[in-house]
């Protein structure tokens, strides 16, 4: 999504609506998690003051993200809502505000503004439905084992005691009388 400045001065008055769909591919490039990213569905409303524009997005759309215990796609739908501002004044600073952007040029892109805000709603790990269920045999040289499997296979393996030591533990057992 793009405008150039001196187009936008005809919505000074009633502001900018906002509802069309957006493609962004940059955000597989930079986090290589996402698998693929629907069209995101922008909505939303801009309006204009002497040198900034403010716009009030909804963004929705849909991520496939690796499932974190059989990596396989999981499809994760977001719904995002943020107030963002653009400014071409000569005055601005992007330290006045976390969600301030300044406009270099003649021309404003939003697009690595959207894509940065898909980007902070990706979660950590998802999981696919059943995931929990999972259970892997294992492949060459290694194998799967879940806690539970660990913890019986720790107790069936108790340290036995030595013959030669035998006598020893007896006289610990001892009590002084």
């Amino acid at each position: 999504m793009k405008w150039a400045i001196h187009q936008l001065a005809k919505y000074r008055d009633n502001g900018m609506t906002l509802d069309e769909f957006v493609s962004l591919e940059n955000v597989k490039k930079r986090n290589q998690d996402v698998r693929n990213i629907s069209p995101v569905h922008v909505e939303g409303h801009c309006t204009f003051g002497a040198a900034q524009m403010t716009c009030h997005f909804q963004l929705s759309g849909t991520l496939t993200l690796p499932c974190a215990r059989t990596w396989e796609d999981v499809e994760y739908p977001f719904e995002i809502q943020s107030v963002e501002i653009f400014s071409w004044s000569e005055n601005a600073s992007a330290f006045d505000y976390d969600n301030m952007h300044i406009v270099e040029g003649d021309v404003i892109d939003a697009d690595p503004v959207l894509e940065e805000l898909v980007l902070l709603e990706i979660p950590m790990q998802v999981f696919k439905e059943g995931a929990d269920q999972f259970k892997h045999e294992g492949g060459s040289g290694w194998t799967y084992t879940t806690d539970d499997d660990l913890n019986d296979l720790q107790e069936d393996d108790q340290p036995k005691l030595d013959p030669r030591l035998a006598e020893l533990a007896k006289y610990f057992d001892q009590t002084d009388e």
